[in-house]
């Protein structure tokens, strides 16, 4: 067999980021998210239900949905973290999690409007996305043994995360120049949906799924050629009552590590208002800015776009200075992004009138999504080179199930506070507010965050 290289290897982990990024670019944000709200509230406006009313209950169906998601995700993600590192073995977790995420995504497809079931679409998009949660949990702890150089694993998770963001710029051009059409009936390049889709039955639409499904099934592909895992010394058979113990164990030693708690605290809360803002950030334009699915989709190419540039640079910085300013930089650009995002309304921004025919709340719907995807991509390519240097070398996978406990213990917080802030004010607008504290409360916690962590040498 010949030999895999450390660059092979490098870029092999990178080809999963290229592979997974669509469903949170395609199906979380800006094209299956708008259309299950537009669906949802149509099947709701004909069940007689008013028209404001059922876009905000049809966001927070979405944010029920996403919450008993989340709630999975982070009860079973640091027992399966464990048991990984106590077998050395985390290639087969990734094979089954990654069956989870093309069955959940092409399962979408039966989601016409004229037999629309919001029960079917959110169970099968919650299988997707626990299988894209878990394959990136088992993936990302791979990034130390990529190189020992803890600045360089921050320039690789950085070039990893602008890679998937250039993998999710392409797939929605794709999805958008050859299958979504546009008011015309034509995409955005002016062609006839391929493959004759109706779109009577929002056939252009839903392909989303299947589309998504066997982009992450080809890309996959280098990954799987490239990706092995170490051999280790201790190993052992999985063993689910061996996991559950040193899981147990790691918990009660956390108040000995108070730098790797406070982390994980910290970016439990900033993490899941930014999981927030890409959540709601397409069905906001749809419902607020009453914009079109492929307006959206434009969107999400800017934002897509401006997160690979800045998830590059952010790398960069993150090898010169390390990822703690990296963290507080962003973290503060997505504050006051939320609340210019608050703000808009078709006639206003920042409680400025602008008038019935103003362009200027579109233009800066369109510069928040430029700052969101930019801020967006460096604190979460920083964040995972954190992990590294606050997590326990020699428990790697358990530290990254950890991390996803940490950002699904409460990945219920911002869809339900959304979902709850909509119902109680009937406003989709105001039902994005509690972002805002999400990411103070995690500022602030920062400060009780050593940069190299409690198991620096």
């Amino acid at each position: 067999m010949a030999t895999i290289t450390p660059r092979k290897r490098i870029w092999g982990w990178y080809f999963f980021d290229w592979a997974s990024q669509p469903y949170n670019t395609l199906m979380l944000t800006f094209i299956f998210g708008p259309y299950f709200a537009q669906t949802a509230t149509a099947a709701l406006v004909a069940d007689g239900m008013a028209v404001e009313v059922a876009k905000a209950q049809a966001q927070a169906y979405w944010g029920y949905g996403l919450t008993v998601t989340g709630i999975l995700i982070a009860v079973l993600a640091p027992v399966l973290g464990a048991i990984a590192d106590s077998s050395g073995k985390r290639m087969p977790w990734i094979w089954v999690f990654s069956a989870l995420y093309v069955i959940g995504a092409g399962a979408l497809w039966w989601t016409a409007p004229q037999d629309f079931s919001i029960l079917w679409a959110l169970f099968f998009f919650g299988i997707g996305l626990i299988g894209m949660e878990f394959a990136t949990i088992f993936t990302n702890s791979y990034l130390p043994e990529l190189d020992p150089d803890p600045g360089e694993r921050g320039r690789i998770s950085g070039s990893g995360w602008a890679f998937g963001y250039v993998g999710g710029v392409v797939a929605l051009i794709l999805m958008i120049g050859l299958f979504q059409a546009g008011d015309t009936g034509r995409t955005m390049a002016g062609l006839t949906p391929l493959f004759g889709l109706d779109t009577a039955t929002e056939a252009d639409t839903r392909v989303v799924g299947p589309l998504t499904a066997v982009w992450y099934a080809v890309f996959m592909i280098p990954f799987f050629l490239y990706t092995r895992d170490l051999p280790k010394a201790d190993a052992k058979r999985y063993q689910l009552g061996k996991g559950l113990s040193d899981l147990v164990r790691t918990l009660r030693n956390l108040p000995r590590h108070p730098s790797l708690m406070a982390y994980l605290g910290s970016s439990m809360f900033y993490r899941d208002g930014l999981n927030g803002m890409y959540t709601f950030g397409g069905i906001y334009a749809l419902g607020v800015l009453n914009w079109s699915i492929i307006d959206i989709g434009i969107f999400g190419i800017l934002a897509a776009i401006s997160g690979a540039v800045f998830c590059w640079v952010g790398g960069r910085v993150d090898r010169r200075v390390g990822p703690m300013p990296v963290i507080i930089f962003c973290c503060v650009t997505l504050i006051l992004t939320a609340v210019l995002i608050i703000s808009l309304t078709p006639t206003s921004v920042l409680g400025i009138d602008v008038g019935d025919n103003s362009a200027l709340p579109d233009i800066c719907f369109y510069l928040a999504g430029a700052l969101i995807g930019a801020a967006g991509g460096a604190l979460q390519a920083s964040s995972r080179n954190m992990l590294t240097r606050q997590g326990n070398p020699d428990r790697m996978t358990e530290s990254f199930g950890l991390y996803a406990l940490s950002g699904k213990a409460t990945s219920f917080l911002a869809p339900a506070m959304i979902a709850v802030t909509s119902d109680l004010t009937g406003s989709q607008r105001l039902g994005i507010t509690p972002v805002v504290g999400l990411f103070i409360l995690g500022l602030i916690l920062l400060a009780w965050v050593r940069p190299n962590g409690d198991f620096a040498k």
